[in-house]
């Protein structure tokens, strides 16, 4: 961190352009207004698929790069609205066509549904008697755990919340015009990274966090206590009733006492509602609200406090092109002059930018799509096991798409954005001189999973069909433990003991430690791995490598190749390049990302259907009264 007198420091000002783009309904009624080919009108179906393809295209259409970003800032205003319409629909749905109040009063016996086939031409039979003497579509979408857990208790908050989703998408529109048509921040104003950040930490992360945590305190909290303890929801308070401390300290004693323990520092009388147990409410099979609520409490804190990291108007903080330009010097990761000029690439090259963000964005919902079921956040989630294998499936196809387009937009930064002339001898330029290097190892290592991890099924199929079990892998011949595996596990469900003795119970029971049941059904129990897990672990290594293969060559290669090397003014996409040039189809940096996807579904394909196996086989099913538990398969 450096320290450095004020007024060297550039002030941090908003500057805007007033009215630097008018607004004309003209314009937006002329197809391909943007571009001056397809403005003309068509000529063969091509038009049509340039239409789509190339009006979000906006590099092809100005070189402006501060025209560029204040179309894209006008982009994410509008993407907001369609996403705060949608959700309006899913709430409007819960409030309108659901029997949320019905599941309420019995979520272990009635089933949730939001949909009502109308009987036209016999399709009434859709509908089936989810109890409660209701007949719907049973829903797999998870929203009424998650409304539960937000402290909805009947169909009009939900309506609120649907009207107060419309009139949210009306602002966004209204700030995607206004931003772009009436006052347009400069390009400056995109460039400054300290001031984003410290934003983005402290308001949006933190700021975020801090008021989820509120509401999390001061209304989910005492109502799901209620629920949970069997009050009927119509006789549950009104969410501004437990804004009375006298209401609040019935249920949370620590109330009465306001705010002395805090500025005490006695923050331990606090603990009846800011919670560390570990595990899952045995009531519901959801992680405890009281630690969920202590979690963002305390994500709060530390965002807020990264929010004062970077330095702008005031002579102290980071700078973010100091600390990149630090990484230097480091013989294998950081060679020759390390990170300079990567604050330059990311400051303007949107692309560069959003393939970083894409990649993390991905990888961050793959982890997301393991946490909802080993630690299933909302109440009575755990036991809906088709929501359980929706979520799953939707979260890792997100997450699978998301890192394809990492690939597809570092493959555009390389060949629209980049410029080798600046980047001599930095970690980017050696990173693409040793491209043949790291592509082929990539590709020995791609062949060596393929066939042995594909070759081990083989050997079980010839083992199977000659008769001879004894010789097949597996946990009852011959075994190949995943002994690092267990080992792993094994920490996890023993760490909390040591670091945090006073949790009761571990972080995931997927871990290891007891079974968790609720009404009968299996919530989450140890999650046992053996052979055929060791197995299936490695083809998912083989189709993630090749994945990651055919992406990272799409980048390396994108600008030149030895059979192409004029690639950079091909562009992006461009079909096989003529006679004399053989084995120049399919080379585009577009068919990369294309040939990728391919990888991606397959890679998601088979992880799916091992998580339904494996969770179907292991862990989902009934327990017993004498606590044997019978797996759904």
């Amino acid at each position: 961190m450096t320290i450095s007198p004020p007024e060297k420091e550039a002030k941090v000002k908003v500057t805007v352009d007033k009215d630097p783009v008018p607004t004309s309904f003209e314009k937006w009624g002329k197809p391909g207004h943007f571009d001056r080919t397809l403005a003309r009108g068509p000529k063969t179906t091509t038009w049509i698929w340039n239409l789509h393809a190339d009006a979000h295209d906006f590099d092809s259409q100005t070189s402006d790069l501060e025209d560029v970003s204040r179309k894209i800032f006008s982009a994410h205003f509008g993407h907001l609205a369609v996403i705060f319409v949608w959700l309006s629909g899913m709430y409007f749905h819960g409030a309108r066509f659901s029997n949320y109040e019905a599941w309420l009063t019995d979520p272990t016996a009635i089933k949730p549904s939001a949909q009502v086939v109308w009987p036209i031409v016999g399709q009434g039979i859709l509908n089936a008697d989810v109890g409660g003497g209701f007949h719907g579509i049973q829903i797999t979408s998870g929203l009424f755990y998650l409304w539960r857990a937000s402290g909805f208790t009947n169909s009009y908050q939900l309506y609120c919340t649907a009207i107060g989703g419309l009139v949210m998408a009306g602002l966004m529109l209204f700030a995607g015009w206004f931003h772009y048509h009436k006052k347009a921040p400069k390009l400056e104003w995109f460039q400054n990274v300290e001031s984003m950040m410290n934003h983005h930490l402290a308001g949006l992360l933190g700021l975020g966090s801090l008021s989820w945590a509120g509401h999390q305190i001061h209304v989910s909290l005492p109502v799901n206590k209620l629920l949970d303890a069997g009050v009927a929801p119509k006789d549950i308070p009104l969410p501004h009733e437990f804004l009375d401390p006298a209401k609040m300290a019935e249920l949370y004693p620590s109330f009465a006492q306001g705010l002395t323990p805090f500025f005490t520092l006695n923050w331990g009388v606090y603990s009846d509602f800011l919670t560390f147990k570990g595990g899952l409410n045995p009531v519901t099979g959801g992680l405890w609200l009281s630690d969920t609520a202590h979690h963002h409490l305390a994500i709060a804190v530390l965002f807020i406090i990264a929010g004062h990291m970077y330095r702008t108007n005031w002579g102290i903080g980071h700078s973010m092109k100091e600390i990149l330009e630090g990484h230097k010097g480091d013989p294998i990761l950081f060679g020759g002059e390390g990170h300079k000029g990567l604050y330059e690439i990311l400051t303007t090259s949107w692309h560069a930018q959003l393939a970083v963000n894409l990649a993390l964005l991905g990888s961050l919902t793959i982890i997301v799509a393991h946490h909802m079921y080993a630690m299933p956040p909302y109440p009575y989630q755990a036991i809906d096991y088709g929501t359980q294998l929706s979520l799953f499936t939707h979260h890792m196809w997100i997450g699978g798409f998301l890192i394809v387009g990492a690939g597809a937009h570092g493959a555009i930064f390389m060949v629209r954005d980049y410029d080798p002339a600046k980047n001599v001898n930095n970690v980017l330029d050696r990173m693409i001189r040793s491209r043949d290097a790291i592509i082929s190892h990539l590709n020995w290592v791609c062949i060596f999973l393929g066939f042995h991890s594909f070759g081990l099924y083989i050997h079980n199929d010839t083992m199977r069909a000659l008769g001879r079990p004894q010789d097949m892998f597996s946990d009852q011949a011959i075994q190949l433990q995943p002994i690092f595996a267990q080992w792993i596990q094994n920490l996890h469900f023993l760490a909390p003991g040591g670091t945090a003795p006073y949790v009761g119970a571990p972080a995931s029971y997927a871990f290891g430690g007891e079974t968790v049941a609720v009404a009968g059904k299996v919530a989450i129990m140890p999650i046992t791995l053996g052979t055929a897990d060791f197995m299936v672990h490695h083809i998912h290594a083989f189709t993630i490598h090749v994945t990651v293969l055919i992406l990272l060559k799409g980048v390396l290669y994108a600008r030149n190749s030895r059979l192409i090397p004029d690639k950079s003014n091909l562009g992006f996409r461009f079909p096989c390049d003529g006679p004399g040039r053989g084995g120049t189809c399919q080379v585009s940096g577009w068919d990369h990302v294309f040939l990728g996807l391919f990888w991606m579904y397959n890679s998601l394909s088979i992880v799916i259907f091992h998580f339904s196996w494996k969770m179907q086989s292991d862990v989902w099913g009934t327990i017993a009264p004498d606590g044997s538990i019978s797996h759904v398969t």
